[in-house]
């Protein structure tokens, strides 16, 4: 039988909105005007949530947002440029509305033997990836401790999950990422801030399509690990975004979700 508390949360959900909506949200995506940063911005838009993309080229932006609509705005900014955060989310907070939801997606890859990778090289790929990503959460976060809510989200990578070649720095930085999200959550959640990461596994973009048409037998190998033995869609990414940065998801915190048509338990 079932219990009367069972009972009125099952009419409780029923009777309140949607919780996988984003309505009246306001999210910030970096890097937000192509790639998987231009789909998680269509989901979150979809969702219900307005939100505001940046990056480093107007034209790029402008060109998003008139696909996106009127939900979307832009900023230029360049997340490598430390000192520039505060003012950006001070512009964002004051001029169009509180930040909601981050989703820290601007990144760099670059694919080198190890030995060939220089501390310029490492260094680049690290303070983008990671340096950058921690001083953006830290100005957001602030914010989002004094209001008691706030979803934070990072984008991992396979390559924080198991050794791949040629790709040292980037792997560095996302393991980074993956401990960086159990430290913030740790000390944010008692705050209603939650952080998670999106470990995203091979996701047909442009930049992919091009790396995996140049590498054939490293297609193949990905493809054979992959249990379901297809390529991901942008989307995919863009709907798990959602999910983590929605109510559905408001006890959880400190995770990494992949999503990668299983690579990560293939063989």
């Amino acid at each position: 039988m079932i219990e009367e508390e069972q009972l009125g949360n099952i009419t409780a959900v029923q009777t309140q909105k949607n919780v996988f909506s984003l309505e009246g949200k306001l999210a910030l995506i970096t890097g937000g005007g192509s790639g998987i940063g231009f789909d998680i911005a269509q989901c979150m838009i979809r969702a219900g949530a307005r939100v505001v993309i940046t990056g480093r080229r107007e034209y790029a932006l402008k060109e998003s947002i008139s696909l996106l609509g009127s939900a979307a705005q832009y900023v230029v900014n360049d997340v490598t440029e430390l000192n520039s955060l505060e003012g950006l989310v001070e512009h964002i907070e004051t001029q169009i509305g509180p930040i909601d939801i981050l989703v820290n997606n601007a990144g760099i890859n670059m694919k080198k033997p190890a030995l060939d990778v220089s501390d310029e090289d490492f260094q680049k790929i690290v303070h983008t990836n990671l340096n950058s990503v921690f001083a953006l959460t830290r100005v957001c976060a602030r914010r989002m401790i004094n209001r008691q809510s706030g979803s934070i989200l990072m984008i991992s990578s396979m390559a924080a999950y198991y050794g791949i070649d040629r790709v040292v720095a980037y792997a560095a930085s996302k393991s980074g990422v993956e401990g960086m999200v159990k430290v913030l959550a740790s000390e944010f959640s008692k705050y209603n801030v939650r952080v998670n990461a999106i470990a995203p596994g091979f996701i047909e973009t442009a930049m992919m399509r091009t790396a995996m048409n140049s590498d054939p037998d490293r297609m193949n190998k990905a493809l054979g690990r992959t249990p379901m033995a297809k390529f991901g869609k942008p989307d995919d990414i863009g709907w798990a975004a959602v999910f983590l940065a929605s109510e559905a998801a408001k006890y959880i915190t400190g995770a990494s979700l992949p999503v990668d048509g299983g690579n990560s338990i293939g063989f």
